[in-house]
C-alpha cells in the first residue's frame, strides 16, 4: 500500500509529498517511494517540516554522501557547528552577512557544474521568508533536450562547454578568482552539452551557467549564438515549475537534469534558507 501522497505541481516537473514526517525515522519502503517519485518528478516539495539542522542533515544523508558547500565569497563556513550546511540569506548581523546570494535575482543555473563531479542533488529548507518575492523556479532539462529541433541536436552532439568557476549565480566573484574577459580562457570544468543521466540513462541538456560559457572547438561568435539559442529554449515556461515559498518548506531537487533560478525580493525583509547537497559523479556524454 502507498504510504505517501504524491501531488504533481506542474506538467513539466515538481511534486508535493505529504503524509510523511521527516523528523521520524523513514522506513525503507517509504524511502523507496520517495526516491521513485523523485525520479519521476525531479523536484520534490515537503511542506510544514520544522526541521532542526541535524534533522536536515539526517534527511539529506538518505540520498547519499554529503558534499561540502562550494566556496563562498567570504571564505569560511556560515555555520561553524554544521559546516556541511550552506546558508542562503540576505540577513546581516553586525554588518556581516550570515549567508550567501543576498536579495537580488539569482540567474538560471545548475549548482557547481564548474567542478568535475558536480553535486547529485540539493535540499533547501525555508527558515524565514519575505512577504513576497524570492520565489524559486526549476526547469526540466530532459524535456528541454527532447524538444530541441533535430538540427540543433546534431550541432551539440558530442560537444563540451566550459563551465566558468569565476562567479556565483548572484554575479558575485568567488574568493581567489579574477575577472574573465574572454570566455575561452575561463577557469572551470569542461562538461558535455548533453549528458547521460547517471541513474536513468536519459539524455539531458546540461548548460550550467550562461555567463562565460564557451563551446569548445567553435568560433567564439558561433558558440555565443548557439548558447543563446539553447538557453532561450531551455528556460521556456512550459518546462518549468514555480515554488512560492512557505515557512518550513523543504525542497529536494536533482541537480543533474534541472536548472533553477530565484526572483529578487525587498532587501528590507528577511529570507533565511539552510541548504545541503549530495555528492555526485563525473558526468558522461549521451551517446544515443
Amino acid at each position: 500500500m502507498t504510504s505517501i501522497t504524491i501531488k504533481p505541481l506542474s506538467p513539466a516537473l515538481g511534486a508535493e509529498i505529504s503524509n510523511v514526517d521527516l523528523h521520524a525515522p523513514i522506513s525503507p519502503a517509504t524511502l523507496a517511494e520517495i526516491k521513485q517519485a523523485w525520479d519521476a518528478h525531479l523536484v520534490l516539495r515537503f511542506r510544514g517540516q520544522m526541521l532542526s539542522d541535524q534533522n536536515l542533515l539526517d534527511m539529506s544523508r538518505l540520498f547519499g554522501e554529503l558534499d561540502p558547500p562550494g566556496p563562498n565569497p567570504y571564505g569560511k563556513p556560515f555555520l561553524e557547528d554544521f559546516p556541511e550546511i550552506n546558508v542562503i540569506s540576505n540577513v546581516k548581523v553586525g554588518g556581516a552577512p550570515i549567508g550567501n546570494l543576498g536579495d537580488g535575482e539569482a540567474v538560471w543555473h545548475c549548482d557547481m557544474t564548474y567542478v568535475e563531479s558536480p553535486p547529485r542533488a540539493a535540499l533547501l529548507h525555508a527558515l524565514e521568508i519575505p512577504p513576497s518575492g524570492g520565489d524559486t523556479f526549476w526547469s526540466n532539462m530532459y524535456l528541454a533536450y527532447e524538444t530541441l529541433p533535430d538540427e540543433m541536436k546534431a550541432k551539440i552532439a558530442g560537444r563540451r562547454a566550459i563551465h566558468d568557476a569565476t562567479y556565483n549565480s548572484a554575479g558575485m566573484m568567488r574568493k581567489g578568482m579574477n575577472p574573465v574577459t574572454d570566455p575561452r580562457q575561463a577557469p572551470g570544468a569542461h562538461q558535455p552539452l548533453v549528458i547521460s543521466h547517471p541513474d536513468t540513462g536519459r539524455a539531458a541538456l546540461y548548460l550550467g551557467r550562461r555567463r562565460n560559457s564557451y563551446i569548445l572547438g567553435m568560433a567564439l561568435a558561433e558558440s555565443e549564438a548557439l548558447l543563446d539559442a539553447l538557453w532561450a529554449h531551455a528556460t521556456q515556461p512550459q518546462f518549468s515549475f514555480r515554488q512560492e515559498w512557505r515557512l518550513h518548506d523543504l525542497i529536494l531537487w536533482d541537480n543533474r537534469c534541472t536548472l533553477h533560478r530565484r526572483d529578487s525580493f525587498d532587501p528590507e525583509t528577511r529570507r533565511v534558507m539552510h541548504r545541503t547537497q549530495i555528492k555526485g559523479l563525473a558526468l558522461t556524454a549521451f551517446a544515443g
